[in-house]
């Protein structure tokens, strides 16, 4: 078996590809200094572990030796994990969307010695179908052109590089103005998300629907705020038709990638960390908001699957899961008749089938591969009666205990510091809403793994993975992980995590500001080895780091009672509210920071008093019984503070505006104050 240079990476992806016959770099000075010397064109492909169509380019073209053989001769070909390297996906994927229209995984680049892209697509089947262009006709066609029009390529090469240079939010020559104090955004974002809502199956759009769920707070936020019932019908008709949908693992727990159809009922069968987080959010402020039950099942099971499956011995989290096994799509999670029968007897399966409908020929009508023939994906057909829950569950236990014992999808065990930074901010929030400590302890341990294996000199690392750090961090690493640890802290009133929040604030300050103009660029100021110093504000599947940085200054604006934070919050959104303005459903997660600072926070600071007792900070039980009371409420823009004195006993006051209400010591009294703030 064939071993290439990747043998030597971390990356599961890195590491899927070190028996190819393909002779792969990872990004490296060496592989350009080659390029250079042999006058070749460096081939870029971009993906990650748990990528469906990743895999197949992999197994159709990178393994097959005649297509090796053309990379070899004539390209320096290099290896990158969008994962691993964001900055560097971010780059190209911008380069290959204005050159085609679009983009996407596996993202294909051609580029000069000089990392300079001049051509690019996605997939390529390897011989010419579906209308693409094969990919060994295209190497040979690249290599062709290179040789004939060289200097051509490298003139237009340049000429998208200084476009994707000059590609900014803000025009340099524009005066810092008075931020407004809304001037319609918040209403233009909703009626642009509403006239892309699909009213009779819930989310956006038609197929393939993506859950999306920093924009359901967002509208969740809207509909509380101008008490727009829309908006959280809107929510509410998404979150019980995901939440019923196939995209949603009804045995497991967690949700898929993203639907391939219009209803839900046929997911992408991944699991990313990312997606669990933000939609736990999303729900637990549904649960917050409407006090259903089915909110706070979901998010329960949602992040007890986290627990249970991608939670490292030592704390930290794992990226994903793969929706292959077995080399097929879903097939861990798709059953046919004869094995749903198998495990359940008949009184089970009489009320299982009410609910979960299967059949000999399968239940799956989107299916235009062919890939799901005779199979049967789980989703609910109609909300379950009470006295059949009993049953539903021991059915859904059985299939369970089934399921386990098939060959598990694949595992990326990488640990990111961006993707745990969400993940311990919904852990801590949750367990706080949700009263339930095991969500705490889970968050107070990532943090701890990431503080203890991520953080060197001051400065933190991106990715960990087998005992090794790795990988300067990026904007978003920092504006994440301050989110966990700015809600760990205030559930947990333990002060170091804010002591480290701040230190880690200015040292973001210090390697991310784009001096003068206000924003944060993705990397620091001494990466070296981009064409392109990014800054990006769009929130798509990931909120951007810039929206994440703009309300961990806020939050720490009122947590700190220091202005600095704010000023810098400021500077973000006079930055990058032009861009903003044009398209503002694109900016859900920027738009809910932006109105944290438009709204004055609902302070519940909290003073821990010595009454007799040896000092030191509340005891466990009694931050349970307050974050019971505070975290009830759907408050927007709360900040729990504390200011730790001693014992068991507390002060409590709720301030807006510099004006606090009387102080109080009883927890019912506090409840009425903080309905009363949000009237």
């Amino acid at each position: 078996m064939p071993t290439n240079r990747l043998i030597h990476e971390q990356s599961p992806y890195l590491l899927q590809h070190a028996h190819n016959p393909v002779d792969w770099f990872p990004w490296c000075d060496e592989a350009f200094a080659k390029a250079g010397r042999e006058h070749k064109p460096v081939l870029l492909s971009i993906g990650y572990s748990t990528c469906h169509w990743c895999h197949v380019m992999a197994h159709e073209s990178f393994e097959r030796e005649d297509i090796a053989a053309l990379l070899n001769a004539h390209f320096v070909p290099v290896k990158v994990d969008r994962e691993e390297r964001p900055d560097i996906d971010h780059i190209y994927m911008n380069a290959v969307t204005a050159m085609t229209g679009q983009g996407g995984w596996p993202l294909t680049v051609f580029l000069t010695p000089e990392r300079k892209p001049f051509f690019g697509g996605t997939y390529f089947p390897p011989v010419a179908k579906w209308g693409a262009v094969g990919f060994k006709d295209l190497l040979s066609s690249v290599h062709q052109a290179w040789q004939a029009n060289a200097a051509q390529i490298a003139q237009s090469s340049q000429e998208l590089t200084e476009a994707l240079r000059q590609s900014r939010y803000a025009a340099a020559d524009q005066a810092p103005q008075a931020i407004p104090k809304d001037n319609g955004l918040f209403e233009a974002a909703f009626r642009q998300m509403a006239s892309q809502f699909d009213p009779t199956y819930g989310g956006f759009g038609t197929a393939p629907k993506f859950p999306m769920g920093h924009s359901l707070s967002f509208l969740l936020l809207h509909a509380h705020r101008r008490k727009e019932p829309k908006a959280l019908a809107m929510v509410e008709a998404t979150l019980k038709a995901m939440g019923a949908g196939g995209i949603y693992d009804h045995l497991g727990g967690g949700f898929h990638r993203y639907a391939t159809d219009g209803k839900w009922q046929v997911p992408h069968f991944e699991k990313m960390l990312y997606d669990q987080a933000l939609l736990a959010f999303a729900y637990a402020r549904g649960f917050q908001s409407t006090g259903n039950a089915l909110y706070e099942r979901i998010v329960r099971e949602t992040l007890d699957y986290v627990l249970r499956d991608l939670t490292s011995p030592a704390g930290g989290f794992y990226c994903a899961q793969d929706a292959d096994s077995e080399g097929r799509e879903g097939a861990f999670y798709v059953w046919t008749d004869r094995e749903i029968q198998a495990v359940l007897d008949p009184k089970l399966l009489a009320v299982f089938a009410k609910y979960y409908p299967f059949a000999a020929s399968g239940n799956v009508a989107h299916d235009p591969q062919g890939e799901f023939t005779g199979q049967n994906i789980l989703f609910q057909a109609q909300d379950i009666a009470p006295q059949d829950w009993d049953m539903v569950r021991a059915a859904q236990k059985k299939l369970f205990a089934r399921r386990k014992e098939r060959i598990h999808p694949h595992l990326d065990d990488k640990v990111l510091t961006d993707w745990n930074g969400l993940m311990i901010a919904a852990l801590a929030f949750c367990g706080s809403a949700l009263n339930e400590p095991r969500y705490l302890e889970a968050a107070a341990g990532a943090a701890d793994f990431i503080l203890a294996n991520l953080k060197e000199d001051g400065r933190l690392l991106h990715r960990w993975r087998d005992g090794q750090a790795a990988i300067a961090g990026l904007l978003d690493d920092y504006a994440f992980f301050l989110l966990g640890l700015l809600e760990l802290y205030e559930a947990t009133a333990s002060q170091r995590y804010l002591t480290q929040a701040r230190a880690l604030a200015e040292r973001m300050g210090t390697l991310f500001a784009d001096p003068g103009q206000g924003g944060f660029y993705m990397t620091p100021a001494d990466s070296l080895d981009l064409i392109v110093r990014p800054q990006d504000i769009y929130d798509g599947a990931l909120p951007s780091g810039n929206s994440v940085a703009a309300l961990v200054l806020i939050k720490l604006s009122y947590l700190c009672q220091e202005e600095q934070y704010k000023t810098q919050a400021e500077g973000l959104f006079n930055h990058f509210l032009a861009a903003v303005r044009q398209a503002p459903q694109a900016y859900s997660f920027f738009l809910s920071a932006f109105d944290f600072y438009l709204h004055p926070a609902v302070e519940v600071w909290v003073e821990w008093r010595a009454l007799g007792h040896a000092p030191g900070p509340p005891t466990q039980e009694t931050i349970a019984s307050l974050r019971k009371v505070v975290y009830k409420h759907y408050v927007p823009t709360l900040v729990l503070r504390h200011t730790i004195g001693a014992g068991p006993s507390w002060v409590m006051h709720v301030c807006r505006q510099a004006v606090c209400l009387p102080p109080t010591s009883d927890l019912n009294q506090l409840d009425q104050m903080l309905i009363q703030s949000e009237s």
